[in-house]
């Protein structure tokens, strides 16, 4: 299978996959949406809200598949492009210059792919970036173009024009060169938030990774309890610095490991280079995401997690908690079904890396339950709301504030990392009061699973639809002025959603 251009310059890999898709298909026909569930049925031909009372707006266009942003000013913010690896300042709508160009490794998944400002900013002018280095010194899209540990956090310093190198915080995992199978690029993870505690939170992807921290304690083996396999030619399955993947990392300002962590206590009694590394962990268990976000009612860390076939997650993250994954995907009592999905005949068979397939997986939830690797004080539970079969999300985001009305105040805003369902589909999703839950109005979805019939299909969450045709939305961010900004990494914009109604004050320059 190879990558190949398409418009617009984004990338499709993998028979049809959209390079921050979720699962990918050897036969993208049999995996197509149902018509006549989720056709473009509402009018128009760019983004659309589905409330009358909102529209959207061009803020910039003409970027080169953006990532993620982040405000430094009023109308003023910094937006990351994945495949140049450069920082572009956009001041008023317009670009005004590149504060920073890295030479990335964009094959796949890879490249130029998180920001965060420090709390303190701009009184502490740091600002963190997660990205792909190259192994040429030049943006490149081959996949063997990458240091081992090609995946970094670094901090950088903002003096008012541009950006300038500071420290690295950590490297992680990025090459995937695995025995009898094709290179990939994926599974990078790469969104970082700091939380309300002051805290830098990295998501790490897989990687494609198969050990402790995908909960195979004896790695890519059949048999646990049995002898120990290595996870791949440079060791493991303990998560050294070559396999710490599938996590949340929650760091200090300055790289250093919290004492607070949950697994701290845990990682000083293993000792050397694994233990400092699960001292760094703030949960495991995790497949990928493109999505995280705190709420800012509870404070509570969200992260969207992406299936192969089967159970898109959407979690709400407590410390110290083991997410399941290669287990578990969905609710563990759904445990039948993710195997079924997983083992059927192609396009579905397989959990991509071929080295423990599917027929691997358990066949009651006592006995996933019973596999999960559990680190002391780790603890496992269900996703806050799944979708049976892949619906492939992106960047999230919580409405803070009342500017888009005060019904979406504290709402969580889901995007798409692909176009096939409504062109770029937006889901709404509302918070029970002690904010614990997603809260749902249809009868269908009261065990808080949408039981979808294909892969990108709509069955039982259309209640949730909140806008269409946005692209691949990579990132959601209430800006200053109360609105929300969303990053669309296929259409190569920035949109604002703002309040149209009488009586709106936001600013904006009109739709384009």
């Amino acid at each position: 299978m190879t990558s190949r251009l398409v418009s617009r310059g984004y990338l499709v890999a993998l028979s049809g996959c959209l390079v921050l898709a979720a699962g990918c298909s050897d036969d993208p026909v049999a995996t197509a949406p149902n018509p006549s569930r989720a056709a473009d049925h509402i009018a128009g031909t760019g983004p659309t809200l589905l409330d009358p009372n909102l529209a959207v707006r061009t803020v910039v266009d003409g970027l080169d598949q953006p990532t993620t942003m982040a405000f430094i000013g009023a109308d003023d913010f910094l937006v990351l492009e994945k495949a140049t690896g450069r920082v572009k300042r956009v001041v008023g709508g317009v670009v005004q210059s590149t504060v920073l160009d890295l030479a990335v490794n964009n094959g796949s998944e890879r490249g130029l792919l998180g920001i965060a400002l420090h709390p303190n900013f701009p009184a502490n002018p740091g600002v963190y970036l997660f990205w792909t280095e190259s192994t040429t010194g030049t943006d490149v899209g081959t996949l063997s173009a990458v240091p081992l540990l090609g995946n970094r956090v670094d901090r950088f310093v903002w003096n008012g024009s541009t950006l300038a190198f500071d420290r690295n915080l950590i490297r992680l995992r990025a090459l995937q060169q695995d025995a009898g199978q094709p290179e990939r690029g994926n599974h990078n993870g790469g969104p970082i938030r700091f939380g309300p505690d002051g805290k830098l939170y990295i998501y790490m992807g897989d990687n494609g990774r198969r050990g402790w921290m995908q909960n195979l304690p004896c790695g890519p083996t059949p048999t646990c309890p049995g002898p120990i396999v290595q996870d791949d030619q440079f060791g493991g399955p303990q998560p050294d610095n070559a396999h710490l993947t599938g996590v949340v990392l929650r760091l200090n300002d300055d790289g250093t490991t919290p004492a607070d962590n949950p697994f701290f206590a845990a990682g000083g009694a293993m000792g050397g280079e694994v233990g400092a590394n699960i001292q760094k962990v703030f949960a495991y268990g995790r497949r990928n995401s493109f999505g995280i976000d705190f709420d800012p009612k509870s404070g509570d860390l969200w992260v969207q997690e992406n299936g192969d076939d089967s159970f898109t997650e959407l979690n709400r993250v407590l410390p110290g908690e083991n997410g399941g994954w290669i287990q578990i995907m969905g609710p563990v009592s759904r445990i039948a079904q993710f195997k079924a999905i997983e083992t059927s005949p192609p396009p579905f068979f397989g959990l991509q890396q071929v080295r423990w397939p599917p027929t691997n997986l358990a066949d009651t939830p006592a006995e996933a339950l019973s596999r999960l690797f559990m680190l002391p004080g780790a603890h496992y539970s269900d996703p806050e709301f799944s979708w049976k079969f892949e619906v492939a999300p992106a960047g999230i985001g919580f409405v803070r504030g009342r500017a888009l009305g005060p019904q979406y105040d504290g709402d969580l805003i889901l995007g798409s990392a692909r176009e096939t369902l409504e062109g770029g589909h937006l889901f709404r999703m509302q918070l029970t009061g002690n904010r614990r839950q997603i809260a749902v109005d249809d009868p269908r979805l009261e065990d808080r699973v949408a039981d979808n019939v294909a892969k990108f299909e709509i069955t039982e969450s259309e209640s949730l639809l909140w806008g269409v045709r946005f692209g691949v939305v990579t990132d959601i961010r209430t800006g200053p002025n109360g609105n929300l900004f969303l990053v669309s990494l296929s259409k190569g914009e920035v949109f604002e959603i703002y309040r149209s109604a009488p009586g709106n004050k936001g600013k904006g320059r009109g739709h384009r």
